[in-house]
């Protein structure tokens, strides 16, 4: 009897390790797959930001020139854009703390409580 109640808690303590051990791995993989969407949402957010970068400074290069031509100044047509670009920072500024900021907050909670429902949907199929 004694035999039977060694061999049970062994295989309990066995059991428990097992169990240990695949939550261990489990929850190694879940981290790594969570690292790797953030990752990747970082990679191709980076992706389209330097895009967007991009198409801004040659389109602003491009309004500058054809301002230069229009003006027949290049000091002028470099002005104006400067002065576009002030005026635009100014009414940024402004209304940062009444628009801007709080469409940001709603777009990042919005897209957080996206991705969260995603992974339910994923869970649940499984």
């Amino acid at each position: 009897m004694q035999e039977n109640k060694d061999k049970s808690i062994e295989d309990l303590v066995d059991d428990a390790k097992g169990f240990l051990d695949a939550r261990i791995e489990y929850t190694r993989l879940y981290l790594v797959e969570k690292v790797s969407k953030v990752f990747a949402d970082l990679a191709t957010s980076t992706a389209v930001i330097i895009c967007f970068i991009l198409a801004f400074l040659f389109g602003s290069i491009t309004l500058a020139l054809y301002l230069s031509e229009v003006l027949h100044s290049y000091s002028g047509g470099f002005g104006c854009v400067s002065l576009i670009y002030l005026l635009l920072a100014i009414v940024v500024y402004l209304l940062k703390n009444k628009y801007i900021e709080k469409a940001i907050i709603n777009i990042a909670i919005r897209k957080y409580f996206d991705k969260l429902a995603d992974k339910e949907d994923e869970d649940e199929k499984l």
